[in-house]
């Protein structure tokens, strides 16, 4: 008797278990980690330092500012990206105007040459200043792109974990990927991406959580390129979010001198 009883009681839970897990909706757990990932406060800035390692572990830094300004909460975005280190790439400037309901519009000024790019939409997964980061890595990947299915939940890093797998609606430069949403605060932890044969090639990691202004903040990250055997870190420092920014400064025309507010 006491066996059964045992074995109900088991079984119980893990129906239970099961129910609360079949209620999550993977769309809504992926909505809501891009937000907290992408959307922290009104607006943010950050000093940021990148080091790229290569395969022989020989290492190249650069450092930069970036600033987000929100015009709509998971809606349009501007990004500003002011480069200070290392000489070559000191004063180009980046920025990103970020659409839901239309391709994003991407622009890098290169002083050297004093010429403003237009990079195409079709370029989002090419390398963002020679970095394992690519330009879509930057302003982030819309939660609508994607097909998402709710796998199961398990722990990393000792986090407990919403496991989901999400495909391309349309063909993409990954065939599927495997996102890792910490429970507790609803960010990204790890997201792995496949190629058509199944293939790891490029794995995300959150290095380091920090709450600043009392939003949880990924103040460290990783980026590896599986096949090459590169990665790429990112350290933000001097996080500081709902700062007093003029959307006007967002604009070509400051591309090439930049607000006192963007650098």
């Amino acid at each position: 008797m006491l066996k059964l009883k045992i074995f109900l009681t088991a079984f119980a839970f893990a129906a239970l278990t099961s129910s609360a897990l079949l209620a999550q909706n993977p769309e809504t757990l992926m909505k809501e980690s891009h937000l907290n990932y992408y959307y922290g406060g009104d607006n943010g800035k950050a000093a940021v330092t990148m080091e790229i390692f290569d395969k022989k572990g020989d290492k190249k830094v650069k450092k930069f500012s970036m600033v987000r300004l929100d015009l709509a909460e998971g809606g349009e975005q501007l990004y500003f990206i002011y480069f200070k280190k290392p000489s070559d790439i000191k004063r180009m400037t980046f920025m990103v105007k970020k659409y839901t309901t239309k391709d994003d519009e991407r622009m890098l000024y290169v002083p050297a040459i004093d010429l403003v790019k237009k990079i195409a939409a079709s370029d989002k997964s090419s390398s963002f200043v020679g970095s394992d980061f690519n330009y879509e890595d930057v302003s982030g990947r819309l939660w609508t792109d994607d097909s998402h299915e709710l796998l199961g939940e398990e722990e990393y890093n000792g986090k407990a974990a919403f496991k989901i797998k999400s495909v391309p609606k349309e063909k993409d430069y990954f065939a599927h990927k495997i996102t890792l949403i910490d429970k507790e605060n609803k960010l990204p932890l790890r997201e792995e991406y496949f190629d058509q044969s199944g293939t790891l090639f490029k794995a995300f990691t959150a290095e380091k959580v920090e709450v600043i202004q009392g939003i949880p903040t990924i103040t460290a990250r990783k980026m590896e390129n599986v096949k090459k055997g590169q990665k790429t870190l990112i350290q933000m420092a001097d996080t500081k979010y709902n700062l007093k920014l003029k959307k006007k400064y967002f604009s070509e025309r400051y591309l090439k001198k930049p607000h006192a507010s963007l650098k």
